[in-house]
Parts: structure tokens; C-alpha cells; sequence
């Protein structure tokens, strides 16, 4: 017998702070009458660590660092067994979003090294002839705005052969031919009491500039955050978030020129 088993959140955006209350239905559609062993949803909160090739054998005590941190984890019972009509059939649910005792929740974000998740999952318990049902939806969690007004910083550079570091006592050619780059990667930091493990990884590339540049022209970098692979710069006892701009310069004889920018990220 054909059964669909979906959740659906009354939010369009899936996006929650804590303390609200994470709201919606389960919803089942089944052509005849359904018998089921109960209904349960359970909702959990997860930051996954995980080491890269080079970071493996630095500190042994990285391996007990990098067990999955536990933010959310609680469970209820939607219906106790019985039958479900053939048709759709919506229950509704609520969770409210609390972390667990002397944890906090941390905004959303997924990262190649650092993961932090938060699901609903439902699960249906059928008889030993029939398959039991489950599914999974992921909701996102906001950190609550900060209250005291951020001032931006701007910072004025300029890349000329006089600011250049680690160069060769080469002629810099003004007028050669480039390519202008803007990276922004996010660098993701795993730590235990013998130090931290840094990893950078990049979330986007942009090319803000090709060829014979105007000289003396200010070339203006604009940048959507992505929703997912950002949040707020974050530091903990096991883990850091942070953030930087690269502005890579590649010559035409492949030559690089590269400043380096960290970032705090602020939700407001």
C-alpha cells in the first residue's frame, strides 16, 4: 500500500530564534486505511566536527574534540497506535526551541569542517510486514540581532611595490596585463587543550576585474552572504568560525599579489 509521510513547517523560510516555537504539521496521505504502531517527532540540534587529512595525527586529543556537540535533543509522541483514515491526514505539532541544560544554540551553518544542524525527524512504526516510515526536515536557527549598533571599520590599503612582502627584487610592472580576484573564505578551527587545528575553506570566488585595468579606478567588491554557509563570527571552547576577504591579483606571467582581510560578521 502507497503511504507518503511529510513534514511541513507553518514558517515558509524555516527560519527560528530560541525560545519561539517550532510549529507545523505531519502530514500522511494513503489511499485506504492505514494501522500504525505510533507516531513520534523528534527534534535535535548537532554541531559535527571533523578533521582534515592534514590536521590527523597533529593532536591526539583532536579525536575526542571532534564528537558531535548535542545543542537540542527532545522527543514527542504525535499519536499513540492505532489507524489512520485513507485520505490526507494533517497533525499538528509544537516544539518549543530550547537549548539543553548548560548549552546555547549557535546560529546555522554549514561549513566543510564545522556543521551546525538542526531536524525534525518523524518517525511511524508499522507491523514486521510492513515498512516503518520516517523523515527528516532541517529548520534553520537565527541568533537574535545584536542590541549596540556596529559601526563599520572601512579599511584603506593600497597594493603598490613599496606594501609588497615576500617578493623578489623584480621590476612591478603597472601596466601588465591581470586578473582581479575576490575570494572569501571562512576558516573553520577545532580545538582541545593542546591548541587548535585551523582549516580554511572557500565559499565564494569573484571576479571583480580582467585585463588592463583602469589605473587609479576603485573597483567596487559587492557580495551576497550565502544563507547557509555564513553566520555570525563565532568562538567556542571546541570550535571557532571566522572569516576573511582575499583580494588575489594573478599577473599574466602567473605571478600573485594577495592581501588578506579578516572579518567579524554581526547579525543586526
Amino acid at each position: 500500500m502507497s503511504v507518503t509521510l511529510d513534514i511541513r513547517l507553518k514558517r515558509a523560510n524555516k527560519v527560528y530564534h530560541e525560545g519561539e516555537v517550532v510549529a507545523g504539521v505531519i502530514v500522511l496521505v494513503c489511499k485506504e486505511t492505514l494501522q500504525h504502531h505510533g507516531i513520534s517527532l523528534s527534534m535535535e540540534g548537532l554541531v559535527n566536527l571533523q578533521l582534515s587529512s592534514k590536521s590527523v595525527g597533529v593532536f591526539e586529543a583532536f579525536y575526542n574534540s571532534v564528537k558531535p556537540i548535542q545543542l537540542i535533543s527532545s522527543n514527542i509522541e504525535v499519536a499513540k497506535a492505532g489507524k489512520i483514515p485513507g485520505g490526507k491526514t494533517e497533525i499538528p505539532f509544537e516544539f518549543p526551541l530550547l537549548a539543553k541544560t548548560n548549552k546555547v544554540l549557535y546560529e546555522t551553518y554549514h561549513g566543510v569542517f564545522v556543521n551546525i544542524q538542526y531536524t525534525l525527524r518523524c518517525d511511524m512504526k508499522r507491523s514486521l510486514l510492513a515498512k516503518d516510515l520516517s523523515r527528516n526536515c532541517e529548520f534553520i536557527v537565527h541568533c537574535q540581532p545584536q542590541k549596540a549598533k556596529v559601526a563599520p571599520n572601512p579599511v584603506t590599503f593600497t597594493i603598490t611595490p613599496d606594501t609588497l612582502q615576500n617578493t623578489r627584487k623584480t621590476p612591478f610592472l603597472p601596466s601588465e596585463e591581470c586578473h582581479q580576484l575576490c575570494d572569501q573564505p571562512a576558516t573553520d578551527w577545532r580545538g582541545c587543550a593542546e591548541g587548535y587545528a585551523r582549516d580554511a575553506t572557500e565559499i565564494q570566488n569573484i571576479q571583480i576585474g580582467e585585463g588592463d585595468v583602469c589605473h587609479g579606478l576603485s573597483i567596487p567588491i559587492y557580495m551576497v552572504f550565502p544563507r547557509l554557509f555564513t553566520c555570525p563570527t563565532l568562538e567556542t571552547t571546541n570550535f571557532k568560525v571566522e572569516f576573511e576577504v582575499n583580494i588575489v591579483i594573478v599577473l599574466h606571467d602567473d605571478h600573485l599579489i594577495t592581501e588578506n582581510f579578516p572579518l567579524k560578521l554581526n547579525r543586526v
